[in-house]
């Protein structure tokens, strides 16, 4: 119950958005798929058909883009990377025992050598269940608490699950760590028309029987005994993810307390009045023989005539072809044309609907069109819901097979007629000559029958969604059923009030439209399901004894519930004024929308109805964390259910992320075949095992070739082994609310790039502490003693902390895994580690090393050690593995005893901790020095000096001078540069100014008061880098002028948006400045030369 269908989209955009409720007592046909989108129906706007078309373009595009390359080499487009050597863990560690981190720490970093033993450890120490609080030194006085949402039982992850558990387990790890009592409760739902359909087709293959022959208990067993076998599996997958879920909760929906949470919810509904039984328009799948809900319909887009595979048809049927005849006029010598796609079911028509004002029926208002085959006559009727525009003006109206027919037909009183049946076969309201005829097979006849008539007016192609059954394959059918309705309207009331209110926050806030708009147009939900898997309805029918049912009238109105068959039967004497025994009672066969559970789960997993101590304490929840798709689905009606059940809203906020699309903007889909499987990527897979996945999918042809093609093109080696940790914190570094988290395996391999940098991090900073170093001491003992570099990477660390804080506060996790890699890579490595590996490697020889060295040696160690050991726990909510296994090697180094024997319960750091470590003006005037550092380098670059490292002239101001001698010894190291020359006319605290720069030396610009000068080099050298600039030169000129170009056309202010036109302001000037300095210092190095 993950992921929504793309279902949704179409819903939304046309007429008659889906609607899950409304307060009239026949449940309004929307509640399914709109016909417009299947029979053509004139009601349509052809202005609705737009957004369909666009969405076939949009989808051609990206086939185009994946195609378009199809048969050339995969270099320049797949993930380039190389196989890595891959290290096992092979201690002794029986399982739930700690991971041995004495052993020797292996070179470089191999996900699968770091996520071995870590979880069963945490499970087995309870580090993941709300009654470790309470040995929590730094427990405080709050609860946090969530659900996952139940994957189904029968699935497998995806990506679109990961980034859930990503998201999710980020949060509960950094609430654990901050000493609130968690309750994180994965679950499982039971997937009633999903996991029967599985055990169906195992029992079709390995025993060649139906579900039909076996009695209803005799199947359940073999669901059940399937269920034992391969249940356990969605819950092994969310382990190796790291979720740090409490499974000695786990919950999954056909468990006999979810089941009486069911049941009980169920009455309680019925006895509110919000439970009904009537007849109303479904979504039915022939081929499964039940209603199934809208998440389960897919889209198909036909751009025009397509032959597909149906269940049950030997040959492949005709779709996207739209169908024109007449009906002849009874009493006039005229006809009235329609259109249909579904020629099948005109034998159901009860009518013929024009728009009042279409100025070409004015004279049929009235009258009656006769039925060529039913000898019927048809009442031609107006409607303003019909479009002139769209073809003949005239439609036909099968109220009995068509959604908006439906809505019509209560507005005109006309009757269902009900032409084809549960099992996709036509009834004998269609005639002899068709009954019992499949409705597809039907439908050439009935075209032969109508040229044989003469009134068939010609085919042609069309463009269309087909609404297609996502677990069956089969076209669905709209059909007439007594089914359960949900009553909904008080209830989305009473949900928009809440919103409203600010009891219940969404987030991101522009969904907060979306949901209001959504359920002030809802319609009433059917819950039945003609399934044997399942909640069973807890209704019975009732039947009275010939003596006590004479002259009682049972009519609609003879069902009775309760919590069991004795309530049940005792609600019906009472009702009937009967005595229980002569009653006879026969439950509903059908079971319950695994939907109406799902909708329970924030406080059925609590043990709900009964006042558990779990659902006192952690009821509301604090979060639901969740897929935007799922807004309409589960969310709302968790909001709903839960606060008519129990009186309060289910949890406090909605946090919803966006949807995982490939790297062509495409879903990732199962019928696209570009669905990830995070395991792939965690553990690695080729390119051949992708592509027989795809072959396993049974995916249209077509689509099966684009699935394979971008498979060949994106992964032309296979997927690298990147493991969890990258897998997560990718996951996590995109901002997912409101935008789409297009994530490349690219995208991952750079984060485990990243997890080896922190690998050999800890490698140098474990060679610096050496192996008979004291435990490490305090910073605050040592703060008069820090070096400048000390103090800058000390306040990198505490703004860093305060970064983390903010952006974990608002769920901005990419702003936090951001801020950490930053601080890391830039601050930590490519900065302060190369300034201080002087001060911490050892040199050899035997020298004397003076008590200052020593000193500093201590310090920088120091500073190293807490800057790497609170990094980890900053870091330790999205990389749980890596993050624990470097954290306990550092543990030897750590001074008194540990608090906690894992990071996972370690206090999360917090800013004010490090608060007197915080040093404004050192951040600000480092500044300068990564500015002097790049344009330093650049230079030197520029002048072709590889190994010598030069002298460096700075010509600047006084205040910049006292910034450069502060940070002298980074400026040499950073540089690299062997002396530091400063020209300030003004002096420096006393400092006489330096004599000017050599002549002729190469200039670089840091800023209008700071110029870096380097010495000319030797002839040959100053030949070369005239080349070499002449070479840039005559490259950036081009590209100037283009852009120029561009922005000098007379549509430049009015069609770019502003945003571009800012960003091509500043290439401009980027690429000025840059063809200045290059020209300075050619005028610069043709001075130097030598004159020959």
């Amino acid at each position: 119950m993950w992921s929504a269908g793309s279902v949704l989209g179409s819903r939304l955009a046309g007429r008659g958005a889906v609607r899950l409720c409304s307060s009239s007592q026949t449940p309004p046909s929307s509640s399914s798929f709109s016909s417009s989108s299947y029979s053509s129906s004139s009601l349509k706007s052809t202005s609705a058909q737009r957004p369909q078309a666009e969405k076939q373009r949009r989808r051609r595009e990206r086939e185009k883009a994946i195609l378009s390359a199809r048969g050339t080499t995969a270099e320049g487009d797949g993930v380039k990377w190389s196989e890595k050597q891959r290290l096992v863990y092979t201690a002794q560690t029986p399982p739930g025992t700690k991971k041995d981190t004495s052993v020797a720490f292996p070179p470089f970093y191999s996900p699968e050598y770091v996520e071995s033993s870590w979880y069963q450890w945490w499970e087995k120490e309870g580090f993941f269940s709300p009654e470790w609080q309470e040995r929590s030194p730094h427990a405080v006085d709050s609860t946090f608490s969530l659900c996952i949402p139940p994957p189904n039982v029968t699935g497998t992850l995806h990506l679109g699950h990961a980034l859930t558990v990503a998201v999710e387990d980020a949060l509960v790890r950094w609430r654990r760590m901050q000493g609130h009592k968690v309750l994180w409760v994965p679950g499982c739902d039971h997937a009633g028309i999903a996991t029967q359909a599985v055990v169906e087709r195992r029992l079709l293959k390995e025993q060649g029987k139906r579900r039909q022959d076996f009695t209803r208990e005799e199947f359940l067993q073999e669901v059940w005994k399937w269920k034992n076998e391969k249940g356990e599996e969605i819950y092994q997958q969310l382990k190796s993810l790291g979720a740090s879920l409490d499974w000695s909760r786990a919950c999954f929906t056909m468990d006999p307390g979810f089941s009486r949470a069911v049941t009980e919810a169920f009455v309680r509904l019925c006895d509110a009045g919000l439970i009904y039984r009537a007849e109303g328009l479904v979504n039915w799948s022939c081929a499964l023989e039940s209603a199934i809900s809208d998440i389960e319909v897919d889209s198909k887009e036909l751009s025009g005539r397509t032959m597909l595979s149906v269940p049950g048809y030997e040959h492949r049927v005709e779709f996207g072809t739209m169908l024109t005849f007449a009906y002849p006029i009874e009493d006039h010598s005229g006809e009235v044309a329609v259109s249909t796609t579904r020629p099948e079911t005109m034998l159901g028509d009860v009518a013929v609907a024009v728009h009042p004002s279409d100025p070409r029926y004015q004279d049929v208002h009235g009258k009656r069109c006769r039925h060529p085959f039913t000898d019927r006559l048809l009442p031609i009727i107006t409607d303003a819901a019909v479009d002139m525009q769209l073809g003949t003006g005239a439609v036909k109206v099968t109220p009995a097979h068509d959604h908006t027919d439906f809505l019509l037909s209560q507005r005109h009183t006309l009757p269902r007629l009900t032409v084809i049946g549960g099992d996709g076969r036509m009834t004998p309201l269609s005639g002899h000559w068709l009954e019992g005829m499949k409705r597809f097979d039907a439908r050439q006849l009935i075209i032969n029958a109508l040229v044989e008539k003469k009134l068939f007016r010609g085919k042609r192609e069309h463009a269309m969604t087909l609404p297609v059954c996502s677990r069956s394959g089969d076209v669905i059918e709209p059909l007439l059923k007594e089914q359960w309705f949900v009553r909904c309207g008080e209830m989305a009331e009473k949900a928009i009030q809440a919103v409203d209110d600010g009891q219940l926050e969404i987030l991101p806030h522009f969904y907060t439209k979306t949901w209001k708009n959504w359920l002030s147009n809802i319609s009433d939900w059917c819950i039945s399901r003609q399934l044997w898997w399942g909640h069973q309805i807890p209704a019975y029918k009732v039947e009275l004894p010939q003596s006590a049912a004479a002259g009682q009238e049972l009519g609609p109105d003879q069902w009775v519930w309760g919590r069991n068959e004795e309530e049940a039967r005792q609600r019906a004497a009472i009702k009937y004024g009967v005595k229980p025994e002569a009653i006879r009672l026969t439950q509903d066969p059908d079971v319950l929308d695994t939907w109406f559970s799902s909708g329970l789960f924030p406080f059925a997993m609590l043990g709900w109805p009964q006042q558990t101590s779990d659902l006192q304490c952690f009821y509301p929840n604090s979060i639901l964390e969740t897929g935007s798709d799922l807004i309409f689905f589960w969310v709302a009606r968790m909001v709903m259910l839960g606060t008519e059940l129990t009186g309060q809203l289910p949890f406090k906020q909605v946090l919803l992320h966006s949807l995982v699309r490939d790297k062509y903007g495409r879903k990732m889909s199962k019928s696209l075949g570009n669905v990830i499987d995070p395991l792939d990527v965690i553990h690695g897979v080729s390119l051949e095992r992708l592509q027989e996945k795809v072959v396993e999918g049974n995916l249209d042809p077509r689509e099966q070739v684009v699935a394979a093609e971008a498979q060949r093109k994106d992964f032309p080696n296979g997927i690298p082994q990147c493991g969890t940790d990258a897998l997560r914190f990718a996951l996590c570094s995109h901002k997912m609310q409101g935008d789409d988290v297009s994530l490349s395996v690219a995208q991952v391999l750079s984060c485990r790039h990243f997890c080896n940098k922190m690998w050999q991090t800890l490698r140098f900073t474990l060679g610096a502490l050496g192996d008979n170093t004291p435990p490490v001491g305090g910073l605050e003992e040592m703060e008069t003693s820090l070096s400048s570099m000390d103090r800058w990477i000390c306040s990198r660390l505490y703004s860093t902390q305060v970064q983390c804080e903010q952006a974990f506060q608002d769920y901005e996790l990419h702003a936090v895994t951001a801020a950490l890699r930053s601080f890391w890579v830039h601050s930590l490595c490519d900065i302060y580690l190369e300034c201080v590996k002087p001060v911490l490697v050892r040199q050899g020889g035997g020298n004397l090393v003076s008590e200052d060295s020593v000193r500093a040696r201590l310090v920088s160690s120091a500073v190293l050690y807490h800057c790497v050991s609170v990094s980890l726990a900053l870091l330790s909510p999205f990389m749980p593995f890596l993050t624990e296994e470097l954290w306990q090697r550092l543990q030897p180094f750590r001074g008194g005893a540990a608090a906690q024997s894992s990071l996972v319960v370690q206090p999360y750091p917090h800013s004010s901790q490090l608060a007197h470590l915080h040093f404004p003006e050192e951040e600000k005037d480092f500044l300068l020095i990564q500015e002097v550092v790049q344009v330093a380098r650049s230079l030197q670059a520029q002048s072709g000096v590889t190994k010598e490292k030069p002298a460096m002239w700075v010509a600047c101001s006084p205040s910049q001078a006292q910034i450069l001698l502060h940070f002298h010894a980074a400026v040499l190291t950073l540089s690299q540069i062997s002396s530091l020359n400063i020209s300030c006319p003004e002096g420096v605290d006393g400092l006489l100014p330096c004599s000017t720069p050599p002549a002729g030396s190469l200039v670089g610009v840091v800023d209008h008061t700071c110029q870096l000068h380097f010495p000319a080099q030797s002839e040959r050298n100053i030949k070369q880098q005239i080349a070499r600039l002449s070479q840039r030169r005559d490259k950036l000129v081009p590209k100037l002028e283009e852009i120029l170009d561009r922005i000098q056309s007379k549509d430049h202010l009015t069609k770019v948006p502003a945003h571009v036109r800012v960003q091509m302001d500043n290439k401009i000037s980027t690429l000025q400045q840059e063809l200045k300095t290059i020209e300075d210092q050619l005028k610069v190095l043709q001075d130097a030369r030598t004159p020959e």
